[in-house]
């Protein structure tokens, strides 16, 4: 199948089509997926917190170790196509989420406008709005709605 080059790859192709730099670049930066979520055992909803994985640059909204992240915290889960579909815990804003669905980016996301910042600007991200993972949190003190939104 012949690709146009006038229309965006990730509208062309499925995830599991996508090179590895299509894939890295579906990640708007937001960092949601960095937050720790308590799942209820009796109900299955997932309950976001405003802690933050001990490895997220708050500021930049990117791991901090990204390459050796799984090895630092081992329960870091790594995005693939193949697993995509079965994370419900992932927000309902993520890039990966949404192609999954068969949903378009949303006008905030890089890819669409151009500039990696409109994720912070439109309040997408976490960036100023996370605490660093610590002893002594209680983490059902720290849920919050806005992941969600």
């Amino acid at each position: 199948m012949n690709k146009d080059a006038t229309i965006p790859f990730w509208k062309q192709k499925t995830l599991d089509e996508m090179n590895q730099a299509e894939w890295e670049s579906l990640c708007d930066g937001c960092a949601r997926c960095c937050l720790l979520k308590l799942e209820d055992v009796d109900t299955g909803e997932i309950a976001y917190t405003d802690i933050a994985c001990r490895l997220l640059d708050s500021g930049a909204c990117r791991c901090g170790d990204y390459e050796n992240r799984q090895n630092t915290v081992p329960d870091c889960v790594a995005l693939k196509p193949e697993n995509i579909d079965d994370l419900q815990w992932m927000p309902s804003s993520c890039a990966y989420r949404r192609i999954s669905e068969g949903k378009e980016l949303a006008w905030w996301h890089p890819l669409v406008s151009g500039d990696a910042n409109t994720v912070h600007e439109a309040g997408i991200s976490v960036r100023g709005r996370v605490i660093p993972e610590r002893r002594g949190d209680d983490p059902e003190d720290r849920i919050v709605t806005w992941p969600t939104l």
